[in-house]
C-alpha cells in the first residue's frame, strides 16, 4: 500500500458493563446501557464511511461483546484479533501494539479499556480538527465512545503526535 494514503486509527471504549460481586474483572458483561449503545456505536461507525481492516479486540468479555454488537452495523466484517495484551495496556503497550500492524493494513479499530484508549487517544494526536480534542478531554472517553485518528506514514511510524484527531463521538452527548 502507498505511504501517502491517509491511514486511520478508530479507538473504541468499550461499552458500558456491569460490576458483579462474583465475577472476575475480564468476565464483566455488557450492561443493559452498553447493549443499546453498541449498536449505535457501529451505526455512527457506518454512517461515517468507517469499516475497518482490521480490529484489535481486548480479550475481556465486555470488549468481545462491544465489538460483537458493532459489527453487524458496519458495511463488511472487519478481520478481528482478540489481543490479550490490550487488557489492562497502557500508553507504551498500546503504542507497540499498533507498530506491529501491517502495512496491507489502511484502517485499524482498537476496543479497549480506560484509562489506555483515552491516553493514547491523547498522546497520537498531535493535532486535531475542529473541537474533538477539547471534547474528548472533557468528557474522558466515556464507555461506547469513539476517536477516530489519521496518520501519514507506515504502522512502524507511530508515536507520539503522530496523528490528527478528526472525530470524536460518545453515545450520550
Amino acid at each position: 500500500m502507498p505511504e501517502e494514503l491517509p491511514r486511520r486509527i478508530v479507538l473504541i471504549r468499550h461499552a458500558k458493563a456491569e460490576h458483579p460481586d462474583d465475577v472476575d474483572d475480564r468476565e464483566r458483561p455488557l450492561a443493559g446501557r452498553g447493549r443499546k449503545d453498541a449498536p449505535v456505536l457501529g451505526r455512527w461507525l457506518a454512517g461515517a464511511g468507517l469499516t475497518p481492516d482490521l480490529a484489535l479486540v481486548s480479550a475481556a468479555r465486555r470488549t468481545r461483546e462491544t465489538w460483537r454488537l458493532v459489527v453487524p452495523e458496519l458495511a463488511a466484517t472487519p478481520k478481528t484479533v482478540y489481543e490479550e495484551r490490550l487488557y489492562g495496556a497502557g500508553l507504551g503497550e498500546l503504542v507497540a501494539l499498533l507498530t506491529e500492524v501491517s502495512d496491507e493494513v489502511q484502517d485499524v479499530a482498537v476496543v479497549g479499556h480506560n484509562p489506555g484508549v483515552h491516553a493514547l487517544a491523547d498522546a497520537l494526536a498531535g493535532e486535531a480538527e475542529g473541537d474533538p480534542l477539547a471534547r474528548m478531554n472533557r468528557s474522558g472517553f466515556p464507555t461506547a465512545a469513539a476517536a477516530v485518528l489519521t496518520f501519514q506514514g507506515s504502522w512502524k511510524s507511530v508515536e507520539h503526535g503522530v496523528a490528527r484527531l478528526v472525530a470524536f463521538w460518545t453515545p450520550h452527548a
